[in-house]
């Protein structure tokens, strides 16, 4: 990736969550990329969003710590380490209102070359956006 990105300071599950640090206008948050287990086997869906004090996930927070970019580049970093690990699964992003949606729609067609260059013919790079 060409964007500056977070390191991830945490990694649990069989790689189904990844903790990193937002450090921005309004101080230090804990974030979190979850890939959760959908009815569809090969399917997952990313959630992203804030770890509160009692370490629950907050994906309707917005955090407006002035480094939008660099999450999001950390969370395709992310994604591209994830899917190393399970390149059989497909990722699914909702988000939480329609402007969220649009800029991971964006951001994505904006990757989605540079990712899906990075595997093999063999395996399939699937990310989608609901609308």
């Amino acid at each position: 990736m060409k964007h500056e990105a977070y390191e991830v300071s945490g990694v649990f599950g069989e790689f189904d969550a990844f903790d990193f640090v937002s450090s921005g206008k309004n101080g230090i948050v804990l974030k979190r990329v979850v890939f959760a287990p959908t009815p569809e086997r090969e399917v997952v869906n990313l959630v992203l969003g804030d770890v509160g004090a009692d370490g629950e996930v907050d994906d309707r927070v917005i955090s407006n710590n002035g480094d939008r970019d660099k999450v999001l580049a950390t969370v395709l970093r992310i994604i591209n380490y994830y899917h190393r690990w399970y390149p059989e699964r497909a990722i699914s992003i909702e988000g939480n209102t329609a402007a969220r949606n649009r800029l991971y729609r964006m951001v994505i067609s904006i990757y989605q070359e540079e990712l899906s260059n990075s595997y093999e013919e063999s395996h399939k790079f699937d990310i989608w956006i609901s609308l």
